[in-house]
C-alpha cells in the first residue's frame, strides 16, 4: 500500500547505529540506490542515518546523484556550541543537509541515562533548525508485564512533547520502540504494535488537537525484518518503521522498505 488510512506517506529510516564506516556507508547507500526505483520512493519517503563519521560522505554522494533518500542523523547535542567534548550540535547537522535526527532512542536513555527532559531539549533544538525529529519511546519487558506499559509510553510522549507547537508535532515523527523487541528478534505482535500507535496518536489529539494527530507520523521499530514488515505496515496507525539491524544489508533493507510500495 503506498498510503495508509490518514493519508500518511510512510517514513522507512535506517538506523545503522555504530555499524559501517564511511567507506561502507558509501557502498551500502549506492547499492539501496539502485534497489530502489522512483515508482518506490514516490510511495515511500526514506532516510538513511549513518554514524556521524559517515554524514559527509553521504550528503555528498546523495546530492552529487540526485539520489530520492532523506539523509539522518542518531542523535545530536540540544545546544548549539559550547564546551561539550565529543557532542554534535543541531546546527552542525543541518549544514551538512541532515533531515531526519532519531531522539531518544532507547539505547540513549539505558546506556547514556537520556531523561525525558533531555530528550524535549533535543526535540525543540531539532526543530528550531528545520530538522524534523524522530522522537522515540517505549516500554520495557517489566513495565509490559505490569501492565504499565501504555502509562509509560505515553508518559514519554507528554515530556518529550512539551513546549512544542500543534503544527510543530503535526510535522514530527514518533517511533515507537519497545525496548524489549530491539535487537532481541523479539517483535510486538501486529496488534500490540497498533494498540500503543493508537495510544499514542489519541493522546496528541488530546494534546495537540486533532490536525496534529492526523498529521503525526508514528513508526514501530524493533527487530524489524523483510518478512515481518507487511503485517506491522498493514495497521492504520503505523506509518513506517525505524529498522536497526535490517537495514545494514541494503537487499534486506529495500525488501523491507518495498513492502510499503504498491503492488506490480
Amino acid at each position: 500500500m503506498a498510503e495508509n488510512g490518514g493519508g500518511r506517506k510512510p517514513l522507512m529510516s535506517g538506523n545503522w547505529k555504530m555499524n559501517h564506516n564511511h567507506l561502507e556507508a558509501i557502498q551500502v547507500v549506492q547499492k539501496l540506490a539502485i534497489r530502489l526505483d522512483d515508482r518506490v520512493l514516490d510511495a515511500v519517503d526514506v532516510s538513511v542515518h549513518p554514524p556521524f563519521t559517515g554524514l559527509r560522505s553521504i550528503q555528498t554522494l546523495i546530492e552529487a546523484d540526485k539520489l530520492r533518500l532523506a539523509l539522518g542523523a542518531q542523535n545530536c547535542h540540544w545546544e548549539d556550541s559550547g564546551a561539550y567534548t565529543g557532542e554534535v550540535s543541531p546546527t552542525m547537522l543541518a549544514k551538512l543537509s541532515v533531515t531526519y535526527v532519531v531522539v531518544g532512542h532507547s539505547e540513549r536513555r539505558q546506556h547514556f541515562d537520556e531523561t525525558d527532559e533531555m530528550v524535549n531539549k533535543k526535540v525543540r533544538a531539532v526543530l528550531a533548525t528545520g530538522m524534523t525529529p524522530i522522537m522515540c519511546v517505549g516500554e520495557t519487558m517489566e513495565e509490559r508485564e505490569a501492565g504499565d506499559a501504555q502509562d509509560k509510553v505515553q508518559g514519554q510522549v507528554r515530556a518529550g512533547l512539551e513546549g512544542v507547537s500543534d503544527e510543530q508535532v503535526g510535522a514530527m515523527v514518533i517511533a515507537y520502540e519497545p525496548v524489549w523487541a530491539i535487537g532481541t528478534g523479539e517483535t510486538a505482535t501486529a496488534d500490540d504494535a497498533q494498540e500503543m500507535c493508537e495510544a499514542i496518536r489519541v493522546l496528541v489529539a488530546e494534546t495537540n488537537g486533532d490536525d496534529a494527530a492526523e498529521a503525526l507520523r508514528i513508526q514501530y521499530g524493533g527487530s524489524v525484518k523483510p518478512d515481518n514488515t507487511a503485517e506491522l505496515m498493514d495497521q492504520p496507525d503505523i506509518d513506517g518503521a525505524l529498522v536497526g539491524g535490517g537495514s545494514l544489508d541494503p537487499d534486506d533493507f529495500s525488501k523491507i522498505v518495498r513492502c510499503q510500495a504498491p503492488s506490480d
